[in-house]
């Protein structure tokens, strides 16, 4: 097969193959076959045509790569009576015209529906505002609506693609807004060159909207732009890819910490990655309560005597590593409880997670290919997640942002605190019951429809205790 090594059939690269057979027996065991052998993943069959004696059958197949794609029809084309017609890309036939669209909330069914929906009526509306400006959120879709901005620095593991090429993962982002939280959100997609243009853009569009998640902003930009925004908006500002991911590993790593039988207070945890998320993350560890956290970069272990840090990197080797370990992150996780991969792929080895305490907790969650397969590790790691579908223990963004903006919108919240996420990490953790507690069952799946009330609830109650809602 000539998918990437350790690589699964996934939807992500699924097509629709129209195919023409043989009327003869065996001919379709003969194709099922063929695919199976090619590595490829059949997931459905559909209804069949009969033309002069042929079949039109079309399957839906899931490889592991385009090339994959390819293969599978080769291997297909191959065999005699058999002839592939249309091989359909499923995940761009989804994308089609973009996945999201304008929803009236009300029917126009007369000339009385317009006189309030719009002139005259809507005037005493505008004016409500003018005279309390707080009714806004109420009286318009600003209080039930997030934008989610970037420049296109740092999408996925793509890197700098532009605005208009990171358009469909915005979109995806607004459509799961919509699906699992009811809030409805917008990409916004800006041709920028500097933080301080994001900045400056978000500030004179935040009128429409009622909170702002931030995305794949490169690092250390992102820091910047959170930062400004937090100080110039009263209406909630989240960089997803610091907080979201960090929100969800903590609250992976509360209920891996219950299976190894360690309290989080004496866990000693490597991060390797300084970047938006890896900061974010060491972050919400510290503020709850973990014992000793080390941050790692490619050049190796954070600390005060290195003199090529950023501002973000020198916050981390004031604030971590306090026993001021140098070396490479191979040294630094000899005897350490916890590995969190917010870096790149294949950079820890099955040597280096040998070294480590005894049932070792590994999160290896650089997307889409970890830092190591869990194939590689699950006969010596105590608990594995990864960022990927097609394994066990998704560390998925998804558990946390829907939850947390909802139950900002429901406080009426302007602002994000830290005890806000944690609030949320424990919600998420919560979602797994303790019968339901196992190595391969850390944190709920994306599907899970009782995490994203249990988020927003604890973040409401947390936003009024911290005492930063509008009402």
């Amino acid at each position: 097969m000539t998918a990437t090594a350790g690589s699964r059939p996934t939807a992500a690269y699924s097509a629709t193959l129209e195919v023409e057979l043989a009327h003869q027996p065996g001919t379709l065991g003969r194709l099922c076959t063929a695919i199976g052998d090619v590595g490829g993943n059949i997931q459905s069959l559909d209804g069949f045509t009969i033309t002069q004696g042929a079949l039109r059958q079309h399957i839906v197949v899931d490889a592991a790569s385009e090339q994959h794609i390819i293969q599978i029809c080769e291997a297909v084309n191959g065999l005699e009576g058999i002839t592939v017609i249309a091989a359909l890309d499923r995940t761009f036939e989804l994308h089609d015209r973009g996945k999201l669209e304008t929803v009236s909330r009300i029917s126009l069914r007369n000339a009385d529906d317009l006189s309030m929906a719009y002139t005259p009526g809507v005037a005493r509306v505008c004016r409500a505002i003018v005279d309390d400006p707080e009714r806004v959120h109420d009286l318009t879709i600003k209080g039930n609506t997030v934008a989610i901005v970037t420049d296109g620095t740092a999408v996925l593991g793509l890197g700098d693609i532009g605005p208009a090429a990171a358009m469909p993962v915005m979109e995806g982002k607004a459509l799961l807004f919509k699906e699992f939280a009811g809030v409805d959100a917008f990409p916004i997609c800006l041709d920028v060159t500097k933080p301080e243009e994001i900045v400056e853009t978000v500030i004179r569009l935040a009128p429409t909207f009622g909170g702002i998640n931030l995305e794949d902003i490169a690092a250390p930009g992102a820091f910047e732009v959170e930062e400004a925004l937090r100080a110039a908006l009263d209406i909630p500002v989240f960089h997803d890819d610091q907080h979201g991911t960090a929100v969800v590993a903590l609250a992976a790593l509360e209920n891996s910490a219950r299976i190894v039988g360690k309290e989080l207070a004496n866990l000693q945890c490597v991060i390797l990655g300084a970047g938006a998320a890896g900061v974010a993350t060491a972050k919400i560890l510290l503020g709850a309560g973990i014992g000793n956290v080390i941050a790692c970069d490619r050049k190796g272990t954070i600390h005060p005597g290195r003199a090529d840090l950023n501002h973000a990197k020198e916050w981390l080797a004031a604030n971590t590593n306090t026993e001021r370990v140098a070396g490479t992150v191979a040294d630094a996780m000899a005897g350490a409880d916890v590995f969190l991969g917010l870096s790149g792929p294949g950079l820890v080895t099955r040597d280096d997670v040998a070294t480590m305490a005894e049932r070792p907790i590994v999160f290896a969650m650089a997307n889409p290919d970890p830092e190591i397969l869990p194939d590689d590790i699950t006969d010596i790691a105590g608990v594995v997640a990864t960022g990927r579908s097609d394994y066990p223990n998704q560390i998925n963004n998804v558990l946390a942002f829907p939850g947390i903006f909802r139950g900002a919108f429901d406080a009426g919240a302007t602002d994000i605190t830290e005890n806000m996420k944690i609030a949320a990490a424990d919600a998420i953790a919560a979602a797994v019951s303790s019968d339901d507690l196992c190595p391969e069952l850390v944190i709920p799946t994306a599907f899970d429809r009782s995490v994203v009330p249990a988020v927003a609830k604890a973040v409401a109650k947390a936003a009024r205790t911290d005492q930063v809602t509008r009402r």
